[in-house]
């Protein structure tokens, strides 16, 4: 099955489009750890990393939540 576009487009573009609310909602629901990852490395890439303050903490605390052996969500 072949995707449209890269989950961490999707967020960016919430971001650049002014809506961190709507970023860090779709962060809660990531489909796993290596897209949460890919997201951190795209902010980095484009710069995005550090303007908002309470959009790093939810990226970091989804990665945190994600990490640990027994939470994931299914298919």
């Amino acid at each position: 099955m072949a995707r449209s576009a890269r989950w961490h487009d999707k967020v960016i573009g919430l971001l650049r489009a002014g809506n961190p609310d709507a970023a860090i909602a779709q962060m809660k629901v990531a489909p796993s750890v290596r897209e949460l990852r890919s997201l951190q490395e795209a902010l980095a890439e484009s710069q995005l990393a550090g303007r908002w303050r309470n959009v790093d903490q939810a990226l970091a605390d989804a990665i945190q939540d994600l990490s640990a052996p027994r939470l994931h969500r299914s298919p």
